[in-house]
């Protein structure tokens, strides 16, 4: 791994000729847009869905991966769809809960060289594979109308603090947030409330309310259904 990494790093700072860049960079450019075009394509005709965050590495004993079933059941309960990462863990469990409820099973893949494979509860022709995070991340937030983040590491924190910054500029429409497990985040909710916004004011106490954070999954569901019912909305599937 250590040799892998002083590679890429020599790499990047390597001389280049203008055709290496041009070449290198156009061939990007085309590989980014047909991730995007597959994207749309494919999640355009999907209907209303909510997106479940959470680790790859949650084992299927674990508490939080039945929690996260039992959200992903009871929303195709109530019509929506649900949406993953694709992998193993918590998106896994999202997919089966989602797959049990006979609801639609959409899994957003990412390409990495561990940890990540599709799981088999995604359904067939919802399973979309990216390599780049960011093609991901726009279209998990193009497509959902409602975001659960379960107990996660550095790329569930990635995702849950994206859509909290596109909601507090709005960017996209205001949709609801809730995380799960009040031990699992009392911590970093503790730091956001004395340090970002009492001691160094980097944020305002009307950004407190982007997000809920439950322990249960009725509660988690009732969010979801209450905010729609209020602008008499209802899935269409």
């Amino acid at each position: 791994m250590i040799n892998q990494d002083e590679d890429k790093i020599r790499k990047a700072f390597a001389n280049k000729d203008w055709n290496d860049i041009k070449a290198t960079d156009s061939w990007q450019i085309f590989k980014i847009m047909s991730e995007f075009v597959e994207g749309f394509e494919k999640m355009s005709r999907i209907g209303p869905c909510v997106s479940i965050f959470g680790s790859a590495r949650t084992k299927p004993e674990n508490p939080y991966y039945q929690l996260a079933e039992q959200i992903a059941y009871k929303l195709t309960k109530e019509g929506y769809g649900v949406i993953s990462g694709g992998g193993p863990g918590i998106m896994e469990a999202a997919n089966k809960g989602a797959k049990a409820g006979g609801g639609k099973s959409v899994g957003l893949n990412i390409v990495l060289p561990f940890e990540q494979s599709s799981n088999p509860f995604v359904d067939n022709d919802k399973n979309i594979n990216f390599d780049y995070f960011f093609v991901r991340k726009t279209i998990f937030l193009k497509y959902s109308q409602g975001f659960i983040a379960m107990p996660g590491g550095f790329g569930t924190l990635d995702e849950l603090f994206e859509a909290i910054t596109l909601i507090q500029t709005n960017k996209v429409a205001h949709f609801p947030i809730v995380l799960i497990g009040k031990k699992y985040w009392q911590g970093l909710l503790g730091w956001v409330k004395e340090t970002m916004l009492m001691q160094e004011s980097n944020i305002s106490e009307k950004d407190l309310e982007l997000f809920h954070i439950v322990d249960e999954a009725d509660e988690a569901v009732k969010i979801i259904t209450e905010f729609y019912s209020k602008y008499l909305l209802k899935p269409n599937f």
